[in-house]
C-alpha cells in the first residue's frame, strides 16, 4: 500500500446526499499488473464512507441492480442477494446471514471538493492503452 497515494474518482457533487455510488477501478499490484476493484462510496451530507463492494456473506456485490446500494429506508447499505443489512458510518453487518461481520473499509477523503481514494495505488485512465 502507497501510503502518499490520492485519487480522484468523482467529484462530491457527483453523489447526491444520502445516496451512495458504485465505481469500478483497476489497482496496481505489487507485480505492477492491473486487477479490477469494485467499491460503494456513500455520501452523507459532508462526509463519505466507502467499501469494497463485497458482501462478506459470500463475496457476491451488494449492488442488486446498478447502483442500487440502499435499503428501502435509504438509512443503510444493504446486500441485494440475501438482504443483509450494514450501517453506513462503520460497514458493520447489523441484520442478516453475516450479522457481527463488516464490509471491507475503503480509506477516502474529500480534496478540493473531489472525492479521493487514499493509500490503494490506481491505474489513472490515461494510463491505459486505447481499444
Amino acid at each position: 500500500m502507497q501510503p502518499d497515494a490520492i485519487y480522484a474518482i468523482c467529484g462530491i457533487n457527483d453523489i447526491p446526499s444520502r445516496r451512495a455510488m458504485g465505481f469500478h477501478l483497476l489497482v496496481v499490484d505489487d507485480e505492477g499488473g492491473h486487477r479490477p476493484w469494485s467499491i460503494v462510496v456513500v455520501r452523507w451530507g459532508k462526509q463519505v464512507f466507502g467499501y469494497a463492494n463485497k458482501c462478506p456473506h459470500n463475496s457476491v456485490n451488494l449492488d442488486w441492480n446498478w447502483n442500487e446500494f440502499l435499503d428501502p429506508y435509504g438509512i443503510r447499505l444493504m446486500c441485494g442477494k440475501h438482504g443483509s443489512t450494514f450501517e453506513l458510518a462503520t460497514g458493520r453487518c447489523v441484520e442478516g446471514p453475516c450479522k457481527g461481520g463488516a464490509l471491507t473499509p475503503i480509506a477516502l477523503t474529500v480534496l478540493d471538493g473531489d472525492i479521493c481514494v487514499v493509500g490503494m495505488p490506481l491505474v489513472e485512465d490515461d494510463a491505459l492503452p486505447n481499444e
